[in-house]
C-alpha cells in the first residue's frame, strides 16, 4: 500500500478536514472543562447508528440527530433536575450500551463495530469525503463568526453581555458544532477516541500559544500532523489508523509538556 494511493489519499483529505476543525473546537473544551461532555456526545453517537440502520437513514444523518438531541438534553437539564456529570455519565454510558444492544438487534445486517468505535478512515469514500468537507466548511464558518462571543463568555460572561453576546447563544454554538463534529468524523477515529482529537492537540497548543487565536491555529496544525504521523505510523507498523493518530497526538502532548517544564 502506498500512501498515494485512492483511497489513502482520501483518507488523509477527510483526516486533514477533521483535524482542521478538532483543534479550534477543542481549544473551548479544553478552555470551558467540557471534556466529559464531548465524550457523552461521542458515546452517544453509537446509538445514532444503530438508529440509521433500522431507518435506513445515512450513518451520517442518524449519528447527527441523536448528537444533537443528546445535545439539546444537557443544555436543557444539566443543573436543573440533574447534576451534570450525573446526566452526562448517564448519556454517556447509556448511549453507548443501548447503541451496541440495538446495533446487535438489527435483522439481516452485519455491523463492524470496531470501525465505528475505533474508526476506519481507510473506508472513507467520496461521498464520506463530501460530507466531512461539507461539515468542515459549515463549522469552520460557525467558528469564525461567533468566535469572539464564544471567546467572551469562556472568559467572563459579564464583559460579554456588554458588548451584547449571550452566554447561552454561544453554548448552544459550541454544543451544535460539537455534534456536528463527532457525526462528521465517526469514521476518522471512531466514537471512543474523537474526544482525544479534539482535547490533545488543543491541550499541546496551549503550551506554546501566545493568545487564544494562536492556540487555535496550533491545534488546528498539531491535529493535522497528527494525521500524517498516525497514518505514517499505521503504514508502517500495521497498527489501527484511528488508534495510531491519537497515539501521536499523545506523543506530542507529552512531549509539548515536558518541553515546557524543562524550560521553566
Amino acid at each position: 500500500m502506498s500512501l498515494f494511493d485512492d483511497f489513502a489519499v482520501r483518507a488523509v483529505v477527510a483526516g486533514i478536514g477533521v483535524a482542521l476543525i478538532a483543534g479550534p473546537l477543542g481549544c473551548f473544551v479544553v478552555w470551558r472543562r467540557m471534556a466529559y461532555f464531548g465524550d457523552a456526545i461521542a458515546h452517544a453517537a453509537i446509538l445514532g447508528v444503530a438508529g440509521a440502520l433500522l431507518t435506513e437513514l445515512p450513518i451520517t444523518l442518524g449519528v447527527g440527530i441523536v448528537a444533537l438531541i443528546a445535545a439539546g438534553l444537557v443544555a436543557v437539564v444539566a443543573g436543573k433536575k440533574l447534576a451534570a456529570d450525573t446526566l452526562l455519565g448517564a448519556i454517556a454510558h447509556g448511549g453507548l450500551a443501548m447503541g451496541l444492544v440495538a446495533i446487535s438487534l438489527v435483522p439481516g445486517v452485519r455491523v463492524d463495530l470496531e470501525s465505528f468505535l475505533f474508526g476506519d478512515i481507510l473506508a472513507v469514500t467520496r461521498t464520506d469525503l463530501a460530507v466531512i468537507w461539507i461539515g468542515v466548511v459549515v463549522i469552520l464558518s460557525t467558528i469564525v463568526w461567533f468566535w469572539r462571543g464564544m471567546l467572551l463568555c469562556t472568559l467572563n460572561e459579564d464583559l460579554a453581555l456588554a458588548e451584547g453576546h449571550h452566554p447561552l447563544t454561544s453554548r448552544l454554538a459550541l454544543m451544535v458544532m460539537l455534534a456536528l463534529l463527532v457525526a462528521i468524523s465517526l469514521k476518522i477515529v471512531g466514537a471512543l477516541l474523537i474526544t482525544a482529537l479534539m482535547i490533545l492537540p488543543a491541550a499541546a497548543a496551549r503550551y506554546w500559544a501566545a493568545s487564544p487565536l494562536q492556540m487555535a491555529f496550533l491545534a488546528g496544525g498539531i491535529g493535522v500532523a497528527c494525521i500524517f504521523g498516525g497514518m505514517g505510523l499505521s503504514l508502517e507498523a500495521d497498527t489501527p489508523t484511528g488508534p495510531s493518530i491519537v497515539v501521536c497526538a499523545v506523543a506530542i502532548f507529552a512531549v509539548s509538556s515536558l518541553l515546557r517544564q524543562g524550560a521553566r
